[in-house]
């Protein structure tokens, strides 16, 4: 079961990258398919596909293999809809949520006492 909190681990850990921030970037003007994308942020496709299989397992974006009019298959990506607002408070109910066994205990806080 995924928590909350383990989710915003994966989908932060998925940002913390230039690369794919770049890539996300270019996905909110429209979708593209990998070598356009490839093209676009200057990357090699098999190095792309990586940075494109942490964003998609984070739930940032989808992929979709499609047939062109010549009957060539090309993989389109495109943005999910997603906002995520940090503030201390959704922090704290983030890291409830935690089941990594190497993050620490839940602070307490004042409304805790």
């Amino acid at each position: 079961m995924e928590t909350p909190g383990n989710k915003w681990l994966q989908v932060f850990e998925a940002l913390a990258n230039p690369h794919r921030l770049r890539i996300v970037a270019c996905l909110r003007v429209n979708r593209m398919y990998v070598s356009e994308l490839a093209r676009e942020v200057r990357m090699s496709r098999p190095l792309l596909y990586m940075h494109l299989q942490r964003l998609e397992a984070a739930g940032l974006i989808t992929g979709n293999l499609e047939l062109s009019d010549d009957g060539k298959a090309m993989k389109y990506y495109e943005l999910t809809e997603f906002e995520y607002v940090v503030t201390p408070e959704s922090i704290t109910e983030a890291v409830r949520t935690l089941t990594d066994k190497a993050a620490p205990e839940t602070p307490h806080t004042k409304e805790d006492n």
